[in-house]
């Protein structure tokens, strides 16, 4: 008998357990409200709660409010459902547990704090709709260590196709900021992405956005300050269409890194980057791959990855003090700090063109166009660069190249 009674407590307090986790989702219908709970109390079990309830055909609502995220969140499998954020998702501070807990990307050693995935999404920020990282804890515990393991990406779209995101905010991103992994027909437009550092720490690897074998993503008007590269496809991405946006103190668009893993086959093609600003980027557009040696141990490669980049056009841009030079090719990437074998790369890189860029170059370096002696780059073109001015002692431009056949219209390599 007292153990009959033992087990019925215990049942009701799991019952009223699960009702408070259901009280703060307010469904009617096919909306799901989430309900903050407030005075700092973790709003993770509400947000996977509502997404479950409204899995389908439905709507999920986040007030003007703010949510604090102190849980992975993982909702997949959804399918026309609308997202509509007006407050703000506050990530915790607790670094042991995301390093412990952060969900796996499956690229390196890359991990993610929301997992997200589903077929016929429309996602609205109206504008105002905010992710905060909270990352200058990230930044300082990094403190320049690239790719620190555990250290998670906000938010990565997975598995998914058809899917639109509007009018977001993202602020103080842990890592990168956003991934798109495994999707198909992606929109995502009025971004803006803004991570800073307060201290001696650096904003390395605050991407803005990085995809993995994806198909026809457009991103556009986007406004971007970080401190690392604003955009990023890696591995099997092709056709992208990048407009109409700001970005300010990063790489600018880098195509890759690619060619990681020894071995592996990847590509990345049919790239269109045009009507970009470009404030203190280190280059306007750039593609890098890894060295054709391997350098490292798994997760993270090391180089010997093998397949192409091609038809890559970079166009209208408009630079401000670009730091690096406006082009650059480079096939040396390594492995923490790992230098040489530049010519070893097997990894073909074709068919890239930066067409029509104005502004200022911070030195006299137009191009570095670095390509592996074991497999030439073709058809590279620079044109319609004459509105640049340099600002060195030099008065002519360098493009400076190795391995490199120029194109029809180019710019002529000078060093």
């Amino acid at each position: 008998m007292v153990y009959s009674k033992h087990l019925l407590i215990l049942c009701i307090g799991a019952v009223l357990q699960a009702l408070s986790v259901q009280s703060r989702v307010d469904k009617r219908g096919h909306v799901c409200t989430v309900v903050p709970e407030r005075n700092g109390h973790d709003d993770s079990p509400s947000i996977v709660s509502a997404f479950t309830q409204c899995k389908k055909d439905a709507s999920v609502v986040f007030l003007n409010e703010t949510y604090h995220v102190e849980r992975v969140l993982s909702t997949h499998g959804l399918r026309n459902v609308t997202v509509d954020i007006r407050g703000t998702l506050l990530w915790g501070t607790n670094t042991t547990y995301w390093i412990n807990n952060s969900l796996p990307l499956g690229y390196q050693n890359q991990s993610v704090a929301w997992d997200f995935g589903g077929d016929n999404i429309l996602w609205s920020g109206h504008g105002y709709g905010t992710f905060d990282g909270n990352g200058q804890i990230w930044y300082d515990l990094a403190n320049g260590t690239s790719n620190m393991a555990g250290r998670p990406i906000n938010l990565v779209i997975r598995n998914s196709t058809n899917f639109t995101m509007q009018g977001m905010r993202f602020v103080q991103s842990q890592f990168w900021t956003m991934a798109v992994h495994t999707a198909e027909n992606v929109l995502l437009e009025d971004i803006t992405i803004r991570s800073v550092s307060n201290s001696s720490a650096p904003t390395q690897n605050t991407d803005g956005i990085d995809t993995f074998y994806t198909n026809n993503i457009t991103l556009r008007n986007w406004d971007v300050t970080e401190g690392d590269d604003a955009v990023a496809p890696k591995a099997n991405t092709s056709n992208m269409l990048i407009q109409d946006s700001h970005f300010r103190d990063g790489g600018g668009v880098a195509i890759g890194s690619i060619g990681q893993y020894l071995g592996v086959y990847e590509f990345i093609e049919n790239i269109t980057a045009e009507r970009i600003i470009c404030d203190r980027c280190a280059h306007a557009g750039y593609v890098k791959t890894w060295t054709g040696v391997q350098k490292g141990v798994p997760p993270n490669g090391g180089g010997g990855g093998v397949g192409f980049v091609k038809n890559i056009l970079f166009r209208d841009f408009k630079v401000t003090n670009t730091t690096n030079g406006v082009a650059l090719i480079t096939q040396c990437t390594s492995y923490n700090g790992q230098t040489g074998d530049c010519d070893t790369s097997t990894f073909q890189i074709s068919h890239v063109t930066w067409s029509n860029i104005t502004g200022t170059v911070s030195n006299n370096l137009l191009a570095s166009l670095q390509c592996s002696g074991a497999v030439p780059c073709p058809d590279i073109v620079i044109e319609g660069v004459q509105g640049l001015v340099f600002n060195a002692t030099s008065s002519e431009p360098e493009i400076e190249c190795s391995h490199v056949t120029v194109g029809p219209g180019s710019a002529a390599c000078n060093g």
